[in-house]
C-alpha cells in the first residue's frame, strides 16, 4: 500500500511538471502534503519536512550566493577581456577557431546559466564563423558539448538538484567526479578540433575565399567592462582563490560564495546603493532556484521519512534482476545523457532519481554514487539539445539553425562525451562497476 502511494506520489509530480500543469514549487509542495495526509501521516508532515528543508539548507544558500557571485563577476566584466583575446587569437584557421569557442563557452559556463553561455559565445563568434565560411552547425555543436560538460560545477543546477534530491552535499557529489570533468573536457576539445579538421577539409574542397582579419570581430562589452582597470586582476585572483577554497575543501561551498560574493560587492561597487541594485538585479533568479531547492526538500523529507520511498525501493529490488540492481551506477551513467531528452531537470532529479538511488541502498549500492552518474550525462552534457531546456532553443535561435540538424549534429558527440566521462568515473572509483 505503501509503495503504492508512493509510485501514485511520483507520478503525479511528474504529469504536474511535465505537462506544466503547475509550477515546480507547488508540485513539489502540495503533492508529498496530500500524499502524506492520505497515507495517514498528518501529525508527522511538519517534522518531516524540516527534517528535509534542514537537509537541503546548505545546498539553497550555496546556489544562492553562487549565482550573486558570478552575476557581479559578469557585470564587473571578469571574463570580456578574456573572450576578446581568445578571439583576436585563433586568426582564420578553422581548427584555431574551434578551439578558441571551446574554450570561451567553457570560461563563459562558469556562472552556471545555460543562457548566459549562449548569449556570450554565439554572438562573439557567429562572425567569425560566417566569415570564414564555417557551417554555424558547428558552432552550436562545440559550444553545447563545452556547456555540457562543466554543466556539473558544484553549483550548477543539476548537482544542487541532485544534492537537494539525495539530501547530501554538492561537494560529496562533485569532488570524486573531477577527474571525469577534466577527462570530458579534454575529450570536448579533441572533438573541437576534429569538426574544426572537417571545416578546414570541406572549406578547402570548396574553394572558400579568404577570410577578413579575426581581429574585427569582437564579442560584446559589458556596460561596466571599460571601466574595469585594476580590478579586474583583483576579481580574476578572488575568483581563484574562491575555486580554490571549493575544491581543497577549505571552508563549507556556500561560506566560500557568502564571503566571496561580499568581498566582491564591497571592492566593485562602494557605494551601499550600487550594491543594493546588484543584490537585486540578481536577486531574482538566485531566489526562484532557493524556493525550488526548499520545496525539494520537502518532497524528499516526506518521501523519505513515510517510508515511502524505501516501499518504492524495495518492489523495485524485488522486481529486477539483482545483476543489473548491482551494476545501477553504470547504467545511470550510460543512460544519463539520452534521459535529458525524456525528463526536464526537475522531473528526474526530485521524480526518478530518488526511487533509483533507494533501488541501489537497497542491494548494498550507494545513493550518492547514483548521483554522480546521473550527473555524468542528465541535463549536463544533455541539456544544450533537450527540447525540455528553453536555452536550448537560444542556443539555436542565436545561430539561425534548425534544431533538428543542431540534434542530429550534436547528440553523437555530446553521447560520447558521457560515455567517456563514465568510463573515467569508474576506473577513478567515483561510481562503481
Amino acid at each position: 500500500m505503501l509503495a503504492l502511494l508512493g509510485v501514485c506520489t511520483i507520478l503525479a509530480l511528474l504529469v504536474l511538471i511535465l505537462f506544466r500543469i503547475t509550477s515546480v514549487l507547488i508540485a513539489l509542495i502540495l503533492v508529498p502534503v496530500i500524499a502524506a495526509l492520505v497515507g495517514g501521516f498528518g501529525r508527522e508532515i511538519g517534522t518531516f519536512a524540516m527534517e528535509g528543508i534542514r537537509s537541503v539548507t546548505p545546498v539553497a544558500a550555496l546556489l544562492a550566493f553562487a549565482v550573486i557571485y558570478f552575476g557581479v563577476m559578469n557585470d564587473a566584466g571578469l571574463f570580456d577581456p578574456i573572450i576578446r583575446t581568445l578571439v583576436r587569437a585563433v586568426g582564420s584557421d578553422p581548427v584555431k577557431i574551434a578551439v578558441g569557442t571551446t574554450a570561451i563557452a567553457t570560461i563563459a559556463h562558469l556562472d552556471g546559466a545555460g543562457a548566459s553561455t549562449f548569449m556570450v559565445t554565439i554572438p562573439a563568434m557567429l562572425p567569425l564563423y560566417e566569415r570564414v565560411g564555417m557551417s554555424p552547425l558547428t558552432l552550436t555543436c562545440i559550444t553545447a558539448m563545452a556547456a555540457g560538460t562543466t554543466n556539473m560545477l558544484p553549483w550548477t543546477g543539476p548537482t544542487t538538484r541532485a544534492a537537494a534530491s539525495l539530501q547530501t552535499s554538492t561537494s560529496d557529489l562533485f569532488l570524486p567526479l573531477v577527474p571525469a570533468l577534466i577527462g570530458g573536457m579534454a575529450v570536448v576539445f579533441l572533438f573541437a578540433i576534429r569538426l574544426g579538421r572537417l571545416e578546414r577539409a570541406r572549406l578547402s574542397a570548396g574553394g572558400s575565399r579568404e577570410s577578413a582579419p579575426a581581429a574585427q570581430v569582437e564579442p560584446p562589452q559589458s556596460a561596466s567592462a571599460a571601466r574595469i582597470g585594476p580590478l579586474g586582476y583583483f576579481n580574476a585572483l578572488l575568483t581563484v582563490v574562491a575555486l580554490t577554497a571549493l575544491f581543497v575543501q577549505l571552508l563549507p561551498p556556500a561560506i566560500v560564495f557568502i564571503v566571496a560574493s561580499a568581498i566582491a560587492l564591497i571592492v566593485n561597487y562602494p557605494d551601499p546603493h550600487a550594491q543594493r541594485e546588484r543584490l537585486t538585479a540578481h536577486g531574482n533568479a538566485a531566489m526562484m532556484m532557493v524556493t525550488t531547492i526548499f520545496a525539494a526538500g520537502i518532497f524528499t523529507g516526506i518521501l523519505t521519512k513515510s517510508g515511502m520511498l524505501g516501499a518504492i525501493s524495495g518492489s523495485l529490488v524485488a522486481g529486477l534482476p539483482h545483476r543489473l540492481l548491482l551494476h545501477l551506477p553504470v547504467a545511470m551513467g550510460i543512460t544519463s545523457m539520452p534521459l535529458s531528452l525524456a525528463f526536464d531537470p526537475d522531473s528526474f532529479y526530485f521524480g526518478l532519481l530518488p526511487i533509483v538511488a533507494h533501488a541501489s541502498q537497497a542491494v548494498g549500492g550507494s545513493a550518492v554514487e547514483i548521483g554522480r552518474a546521473a550527473l555524468l550525462g542528465q541535463m549536463t552534457t544533455g541539456f544544450p539539445v533537450s527540447p525540455l531546456t528553453p536555452s536550448t532553443f537560444l542556443l539555436v535561435g542565436l545561430a539561425n539553425v534548425d534544431l533538428a540538424d543542431h540534434q542530429r549534429r550534436t547528440i553523437p558527440y555530446a553521447f560520447a562525451v558521457t560515455l567517456a566521462m563514465t568510463v573515467v568515473a569508474i576506473v577513478t572509483g567515483a561510481i562503481t562497476w
